[in-house]
């Protein structure tokens, strides 16, 4: 099999993550814990004999969540609580929820009494003044408070060891992604703007020793290619996620491609490597997060993000940037006037799109992507 059909496996699984969670389960064996994003704990729960599986929302039909939720509230958690309550995560053992924001702190205390009967639901709580030993501290014992939690779930211990052996993989899976990141910048021709969205996304459903290998594959066969032919534009997008995917189409069909982001469901997940001079592990897990920079949930006065993508401008040789907007995600918002003001006084094109998964009409954006398309050229 070449490595084009391993980056078809991988949309594909991308692309229904209900089916590839419930082959994860059937091949694995193991339980799974449903992470609401973002920053999960994944290794403590990987060393916990479960697989840590994204719960990223989607497009559902809104029965029950808005009945307990604010009308303000993102599409994305909304769509994990009505999902939580239609029986869609009855497959989960267990749901993780950070509390980085308003929304997934009331988004917790609802999914306590929505999850079905029986599904363990556990707030994390980071420390946002991470870069005082205080903080890592706090941050540590949640770490630790989780791990006792996975392990009342999974019926077994969880050994130091067997957490530096996770904490091991995911780093593995980091190194593996950022080198994917490159190597697909530079095959956009075959790495198309969904393509690699969706390869990024498959890794929130499998298992990431089963994962991980199937992205090096891809990576090698990229390195074998010859000079991309590609001729159209290369942007940077940033925000939550890239979704509806319909969007990514819209870009395909004006030859746009996505050479970098600066994405919750994307860069943020592998960017920050630990630390290899920290011994005690979970350190380097605290300190993981504390080294995470230019990322909307994180308490950062000098608010980096506007310099953090004109440094991936320079070294993607990207044509523009693209916001992707979440509705109503306050940390996005409260960011974009700051690093806006830095793209437009480094001259640097931008085109800005309030998006929503539960979007589904796509008239007025194709207009405005096919408008933006011709400003580049």
């Amino acid at each position: 099999m070449s490595y084009l059909d391993t980056i078809e496996e991988l949309c594909q699984a991308g692309l229904h993550p209900a089916r590839t969670c419930a082959e994860t389960k059937k091949t694995t064996g193991k339980a799974l814990i449903g992470c609401v994003p973002y920053h999960t704990p994944d290794e403590v729960i990987y060393a916990g004999g479960c697989v840590p599986v994204g719960l990223w929302g989607g497009n559902p039909e809104f029965k029950q969540a808005d009945r307990y939720l604010q009308s303000f509230c993102c599409g994305l958690l909304r769509a994990v609580v009505e999902y939580s309550m239609d029986g869609t995560y009855g497959i989960l053992s267990g749901i993780v929820v950070p509390t980085f924001c308003d929304s997934m702190k009331c988004t917790l205390e609802n999914l306590k009494l929505s999850a079905p009967e029986g599904t363990p639901v556990l707030g994390m709580s980071y420390g946002q003044q991470r870069k005082l030993k205080a903080g890592r501290e706090y941050t540590i014992r949640e770490y630790k408070r989780i791990r006792h939690e996975i392990e009342k779930i999974s019926g077994s211990a969880i050994t130091d060891e067997k957490v530096e052996a996770a904490f091991a993989l995911y780093e593995d899976y980091r190194a593996t992604m950022r080198a994917f990141e490159e190597a697909a910048a530079e095959h956009p021709e075959i790495i198309t703007a969904k393509k690699r969205m969706m390869i990024i996304k498959a890794g929130l459903f499998m298992d990431k020793a089963e994962y991980t290998p199937k992205v090096k594959e891809i990576v090698e066969g990229l390195k074998q290619e010859g000079p991309s032919d590609f001729d159209g534009r290369r942007v940077i997008v940033t925000g939550i996620m890239a979704e509806p995917a319909e969007i990514l189409d819209i870009f395909e069909e004006n030859g746009i491609a996505i050479v970098a982001d600066e994405m919750s469901l994307g860069s943020r997940l592998w960017r920050t490597p630990g630390r290899e001079d920290v011994q005690d592990v979970y350190e380097r897990m605290a300190y993981r997060f504390a080294d995470t920079e230019a990322d909307c949930f994180m308490y950062e006065p000098e608010k980096l993000r506007g310099q953090y993508m004109l440094a991936l401008k320079e070294r993607y040789n990207a044509d523009a940037v693209v916001v992707m907007m979440m509705k109503f995600c306050d940390p996005e918002q409260y960011d974009y006037p700051i690093y806006k003001a830095e793209l437009e006084k480094a001259g640097v094109p931008m085109l800005y799109m309030e998006v929503d998964q539960q979007t589904t009409g796509f008239e007025q954006l194709r207009t405005r992507i096919q408008s933006f398309r011709e400003m580049l050229m």
